[in-house]
């Protein structure tokens, strides 16, 4: 398809901010030319008096959790992390079926393009539907005409049978990716969290990501119950059990670094791997503050699955970053932004993912966004932290194919897909229902236990 988007103020770069006015010529699912003269007789989107972006990218996030909005709970309220893992989280992916599976997906991807999220970095888990289940994510996702970077969270929580079924799946997966036989997704292997991993399961996550070529995504110091579980059985800090093992290097997704100490944070550097920071979560769940000053630049941002609105999640990280250093500048989302961008194209082997220039592909978001005073390379920063919002995004574009138009899915009905999730997320509340609270606790590994469905 060649497609022109014209007469827009092209946002070609977020970090450093570069803006300009032009038409963007999109062919063959890349960008081709910015500026010059229109070419006749082709499609076109007018942008007149709005902004074309980048796609954003949601660095870290849990699409299982697209139909937990509202969801019943009975039990008594959860007092600590680990009890919010026990008593919800834990709860409902073992509550997970292929048909729930199927529609969370659908449901979180739904949201993530009208918000203007075109690639999304997502951590699985269903222990009761291993199988096939990133089969089944990729397969939502593609419909809807989303990027993604999939995982299976491999985890000893539920047993060692389900641990193994865990990194078998992510075998599966990197090698189907590998193959090509998906464009819009690329695979990882996941690891639930150092406190949920015994040595033979992190060891064997270590030696598929090295062979498969692809990096890790854990979730890493995420509450302090995680480094004193480390201390406790192995006399070391969460960062460098997994280095130790082998298991971070430039390609790995650390999720949340929360309770890092410096000398994690230093191998954390050193090794290049990049730390997800999820702001409303970490408030949410009162696990406190990463030490994002000391982690430098390779930080990105991600929801952890509230939701996929990465303007949304840039200004909560900005203001909570702000509070704690007044001179942390208005570029510093964008920057974190660009990171997840660099982490998804480095591992879709695209190195201009993020950007609008001739060869990137065609990840864009036309943005209805009636700027009251104007947008320039030094004025974006504060349009993005003070102005613009999801509920600007009119057209969504992702590998050149028109995946929003005028604030609609294309290629799937909105109403028909609401229907569908409305029914997905009723199947799995009742399913929860009859799940106890999970019986792992750190300290104990290889124990599972069954459960009623």
């Amino acid at each position: 398809m060649t497609l022109l988007l014209s007469g827009g103020t092209v946002v070609r770069s977020l970090a450093p901010p570069v803006v300009e006015v032009g038409d963007v010529l999109v062919e063959g699912g890349r960008v081709v030319a910015v500026g010059g003269a229109a070419p006749q007789g082709v499609g076109r989107i007018d942008c007149g008096g709005c902004l074309v972006i980048p796609g954003n990218v949601c660095a870290h996030t849990h699409l299982y959790s697209a139909l937990a909005r509202g969801m019943p709970y009975r039990l008594e309220s959860p007092r600590t992390f680990v009890e919010i893992l026990r008593r919800i989280w834990w709860r409902l992916d073992r509550a997970l079926d292929e048909t729930t599976i199927r529609a969370s997906a659908l449901a979180g991807g739904m949201e993530a393009l009208l918000a203007g999220t075109t690639t999304l970095i997502d951590h699985h888990a269903s222990p009761g539907a291993v199988d096939g289940s990133l089969d089944i994510v990729a397969d939502a996702l593609g419909e809807l005409g989303v990027r993604s970077l999939l995982c299976y969270e491999t985890s000893d929580r539920d047993g060692p049978a389900i641990a193994r079924q865990g990194i078998a799946e992510n075998a599966r997966f990197v090698a189907t990716t590998t193959s090509g036989a998906r464009s819009l997704t690329r695979a990882m292997v996941g690891a639930h969290a150092s406190f949920t991993l015994s040595e033979e399961t992190l060891g064997a996550c270590a030696e598929l990501s090295r062979e498969g070529g692809v990096g890790l995504h854990v979730h890493v110091a995420e509450d302090a119950a995680d480094e004193r579980d480390a201390e406790a059985r192995f006399g070391l800090r969460v960062v460098q059990r997994l280095a130790a093992s082998g298991a971070i290097d430039r390609r790995s997704i650390l999720a949340h670094g929360v309770h890092l100490d410096p000398a994690e944070i230093e191998i954390v550097r050193s090794v290049g791997a990049t730390v997800v920071h999820n702001a409303r979560s970490n408030m949410n769940n009162a696990v406190g503050r990463a030490a994002l000053a000391a982690l430098g630049e390779r930080v990105a941002l991600g929801t952890d699955g509230i939701g996929a609105d990465m303007f949304e999640e840039g200004r909560a990280a900005y203001f909570r970053r702000r509070e704690e250093d007044v001179l942390t500048g208005m570029t510093w989302p964008l920057e974190r932004l660009a990171e997840g961008a660099r982490v998804a194209g480095e591992a879709f082997g695209e190195p201009l993912l993020g950007r609008i220039e001739p060869g990137a592909p065609a990840d864009l978001v036309v943005l209805g966004y009636p700027a009251v005073t104007p947008v320039d390379a030094s004025t974006l920063a504060a349009h993005w932290l003070f102005g613009i919002g999801a509920a600007s995004v009119r057209d969504v574009v992702v590998a050149g194919e028109p995946v929003v138009r005028d604030g609609r899915l294309v290629r799937l009905d909105p109403q028909a897909l609401a229907a569908q999730t409305r029914a997905g997320a009723t199947r799995l509340w009742g399913r929860l229902e009859e799940i106890d609270v999970h019986p792992f606790e750190p300290g104990r590994h290889g124990e599972g236990a069954p459960w009623r469905t």
